[in-house]
């Protein structure tokens, strides 16, 4: 509970942008290694460990500068077509190669590939997040399709208001980045005025 508590403020902290939000993940990540530890789940263990991972390099990705706006806050936009096949590519090969493993050994994940489709759209989410794309809300929104039904039909009912709230997040904060890039993309087309700084 505490774990998912923190992931869904890592998420609220994304939508505005601030860099929190990459500590948040990482301490959401840290906390449910300790939770599948205790409960001796290995293969949770195994994803968590990779989130933080993930987690470590948006931080880093974010704490550099790299995905600064003009104005301080982190730079917004929609992926190019190229970036987008690369992450629908890597999200459908990486969920064939996790629910393959998940399928081949069991003791990994009792659901594999609904578990495997929603791992790989996560880890993918967090690199859209990392890069600044506003992908990264679509890529949750796709998560929570599956992953509120699944919850709730296999009992988990604090993991699957955990994904309605994901959801309502992702829809609030899909709109706030859709329309900065929009504000972002319009400031960076307008024509600079004679005698006006660069």
């Amino acid at each position: 509970m505490v774990g998912n508590t923190v992931g869904l403020i890592a998420l609220a902290l994304g939508w505005r942008r601030s860099i929190w939000t990459w500590p948040a993940q990482f301490l959401s990540g840290v906390i449910l290694v300790g939770a599948y530890a205790s409960a001796h789940l290995s293969g949770g263990v195994g994803k968590q460990l990779l989130v933080i991972g993930v987690a470590l390099w948006g931080w880093r990705l974010w704490s550099n500068g790299k995905q600064q706006a003009q104005d301080g806050s982190i730079a917004v936009r929609f992926a190019t077509w190229k970036e987008r096949g690369v992450l629908l590519g890597g999200t459908a090969v990486g969920t064939l190669a996790v629910g393959a493993l998940f399928a081949a050994v069991p003791d990994l994940s009792w659901n594999p590939w609904p578990d495997a489709y929603i791992f790989v759209g996560t880890l993918a989410a967090m690199v859209a997040q990392a890069r600044g794309l506003v992908e990264f809300w679509f890529a949750w929104l796709l998560v929570d399709v599956v992953g509120v039904p699944l919850a709730f039909s296999s009992g988990l009912a604090f993991s699957g208001l955990v994904y309605v709230i994901y959801l309502a997040l992702v829809l609030w904060g899909m709109r706030d980045w859709w329309l900065r890039s929009r504000t972002v993309s319009s400031e960076s087309s307008q024509p600079v005025m004679e005698g006006a700084p660069a």
